[in-house]
């Protein structure tokens, strides 16, 4: 462990400070600094709590108001003997931490704007917003790959599945974060975007092989780890292939998800990448580390097998207990426990937090947070982003003197839980933009009506001159699937009407919903349905503006019929 060099880069100075505050420690607070845990409040005793009782290593944020998020981390730092990690899942803007923050883009609508400067921006505005409320940890990138059009996690999470685009998209944002005295957080090693399944639910896999992982998840790792990431996020993912050709003696039912397999912490992670930062858990709530094993072994485990920080807890007094016990029984030697620890006061080194205040200025702050140049790159960002995947010659440009009447079917679900893209309402502020665009709009409403009871079909030929499909269905934790489901009876607003009267199908997320509608003829992805999403798209629609993104995914599903 050198921490002289990358990605900590300490001086004489940092690393004495280093050296003197683990030799300051009792044992108890080195378990402390292990945990990064969870505030969804500006309480201050409960914030007191984490810093001065439980005098945890980090804390992540979830979306407040800038006051609270400058009371939070105002109130942690002021309490906290050793300055504190502040963290935040920072994919797509600052709006996930903050709700005055910019949302620039998520990151498969950075990607198709085919334009690397827009990753730097990404990450330029996540770096000023964040450094001016005391946020110094961005739980971002993600590298994962989105290999598998069913999985309902990754999506527009990623850069997209293109490898090469996944790993200069991911090497701009570490570059530029960091520049801001942010630490940037590569993820989920050792890759999702494979398997279909969600690894919240469960320990997921990455199938392939381990050349294959070489060329794929290995080249965006080492790129990212080559720039300079400070640290690494490792997921409830298990990756067969690497983990018996590191430990061939292992059996099936011995290979265990990442965070908690030595082989790939140490052999493939820090031996063969070559990672000298920080690694930290991700989420220890969700279940894929419970499904493996009792969790009273697998919280030790996290870090006798080579992660340096504890993501969140199930039960804060319990898993303290579980994390202690482990290091009185040695599960955790001393040795591992005091490399954990060093890592997690060089990374705060390595950001200058122990020769700062680290406490915000609400004032200063509210003059970057969510400002105009800012939100004007995600202007920027929605226009150039904006994917005609599929067009009907004739259709486009549309306006009420061409299509008057107009039958809206509206698709949606839950908000988007990681990017902040989908709200409630979606489909409804854009009904009314079509309104005050002069649109005559209907929204569908199912009424009945079994075999040979139906409505006439030339009530549709006749009252309508044009069909929108507005679909907002979102990634969200514990959701197995992103797909349109259809309504009773027998698939009421399933497109059946687009041979006859024209038909646009939009998505305001995820990217593949031709697999439930192949036959749309003008289909458009536009990765997040904000405002500035939602007035650059009418803009395009009504020939105002020209399409120009390019897909990051094959929108197709690999299907011939959704080119028909």
């Amino acid at each position: 462990m050198n921490l002289k060099s990358k990605p900590f880069y300490l001086n004489d100075s940092d690393i004495q400070w280093v050296n003197k505050t683990l030799a300051g420690m009792s044992e108890e607070e080195k378990i402390g600094q292990l945990f990064c845990l969870i505030t969804y409040t500006d309480d201050e005793k409960y914030l007191k709590s984490l810093a001065a009782d439980l005098k945890v290593g980090g804390v992540m944020t979830r979306t407040m108001s800038l006051p609270e998020i400058v009371n939070t981390v105002t109130h942690l730092q002021r309490n906290a003997k050793v300055p504190m990690l502040i963290s935040a899942n920072l994919e797509a803007g600052l709006n996930q931490a903050c709700y005055e923050g910019t949302r620039v883009g998520c990151q498969m609508g950075i990607a198709a704007t085919n334009d690397k400067q827009y990753a730097t921006a990404l990450a330029r505005i996540i770096g000023e917003e964040a450094s001016a409320l005391g946020i110094n940890w961005a739980f971002a990138p993600i590298i994962d790959i989105d290999y598998n059009f069913r999985n309902p996690i990754t999506n527009t999470r990623t850069f997209g599945s293109d490898v090469e685009t996944v790993a200069s998209f991911g090497k701009a944002y570490v570059e530029e974060v960091q520049k801001h005295g942010i630490a940037a957080s590569i993820k989920h090693f050792p890759g999702d975007g494979v398997d279909e399944r969600d690894q919240h639910l469960l320990a997921s896999v990455n199938s392939l092989s381990a050349e294959e992982w070489d060329e794929s998840y290995g080249y965006v790792y080492r790129t990212c780890i080559d720039a300079g990431a400070k640290t690494v996020m490792v997921g409830h993912i298990m990756q067969p292939a690497y983990s018996k050709a590191l430990n061939p003696e292992l059996k099936d039912d011995e290979i265990m998800p990442g965070l908690i397999a030595p082989e790939l912490l140490n052999g493939l992670l820090r031996g063969k990448l070559g990672f000298n930062g920080l690694i930290v858990t991700d989420s220890t709530t969700m279940a894929g580390m419970g499904t493996v094993m009792p969790r009273e072994k697998a919280v030790p485990l996290t870090i006798a097998s080579g992660c340096d920080m504890f993501l969140f807890t199930k039960n804060l007094e319990e898993d303290f207990a579980f994390m202690t016990a482990g290091v009185k029984s040695g599960v955790i030697s001393q040795e591992r426990l005091d490399e954990a620890v060093t890592r997690i006061l060089a990374l705060k080194a390595s950001l200058k937090l122990h020769e700062k205040s680290n406490i915000p200025d609400e004032h200063a702050a509210r003059q970057t947070v969510g400002c105009a140049e800012h939100k004007a790159v995600a202007r920027e960002v929605a226009d150039k982003s904006i994917t005609l995947v599929k067009s009907e010659k004739g259709v486009l440009p549309i306006s009420p003197n061409k299509y008057k009447r107009v039958l809206v079917y509206k698709k949606e679900g839950a908000a988007n839980a990681f990017g902040g893209g989908i709200a409630a309402g979606t489909c409804d502020r854009f009904i009314e933009k079509l309104r005050a665009q002069g649109f005559a709009v209907d929204v569908f409403v199912p009424d009945g009506g079994w075999e040979g009871m139906a409505k006439p079909v030339r009530e549709v030929y006749d009252k309508y001159d044009l069909i929108l499909y507005l679909v907002a269905l979102a990634t969200k934790s514990n959701q197995t699937v992103v797909r349109i489901e259809w309504a009773e009876p027998m698939g009421a607003d399933v497109p059946v009407f687009m041979n006859s009267v024209p038909t646009i199908m939009i998505s305001f997320e995820n990217p593949y919903h031709l697999l439930d509608a192949p036959r749309i003829k003008t289909y458009i992805n536009t990765y997040g349905g904000t405002d500035e999403i939602q007035n650059e798209l009418m803009k395009k629609l009504t020939g105002k503006s020209a399409f120009t993104g390019k897909s990051p995914v094959d929108a197709f599903c690999g299907k011939w019929d959704t080119k028909l």
